[in-house]
């Protein structure tokens, strides 16, 4: 079996899209973009990654828009900036009490849309794919640093 590069390209325009619909009556309801949701969902779904170059380089996100939904979501009283105390150009970003509900709606949305996408396979075959993807994303990641190097 040959691997269709298009396949792939085609599953991430498709799933981006349908993720991004998922969210649209919460969007509609908070008046929260899908980039202050993905702000809001990175720093849930990842302790220890809390300051803005975290979101960036992890979330693939660009550094000025990261930035606005920090500060949008710092504006609305649903994140907390706390400078690091080593190194005050570092700023470590966290949910404040205000927004914990609406990180954990989108948590919710999240694992639906997840739920979806792994309908039909087994516990067995989630797993393989996950070791899969984990390997894919690896070699992805070693592949953009040999590039800037």
């Amino acid at each position: 079996m040959t691997l269709s590069y298009t396949r792939l390209l085609q599953f991430y325009k498709q799933f981006g899209k349908f993720y991004d619909r998922q969210f649209g009556d919460f969007s509609a309801r908070t008046g929260l973009s899908m980039r202050e949701i993905h702000v809001l969902l990175f720093l849930a779904n990842n302790p220890g990654y809390d300051t803005a170059r975290d979101i960036s380089e992890l979330r693939g996100l660009s550094k000025s828009q990261v930035s606005q939904a920090v500060e949008l979501l710092a504006a609305e009283g649903f994140l907390l900036r706390t400078p690091d105390e080593a190194d005050r150009r570092v700023v470590h970003l966290s949910i404040t009490p205000a927004g914990l509900p609406l990180a954990r709606e989108c948590q919710t949305i999240q694992a639906a849309c997840g739920q979806r996408l792994l309908a039909g396979l087994s516990e067995e075959q989630v797993w393989q794919l996950a070791l899969l993807l984990g390997t894919v994303l690896d070699n992805g990641s070693h592949l953009t640093e040999e590039e800037s190097i």
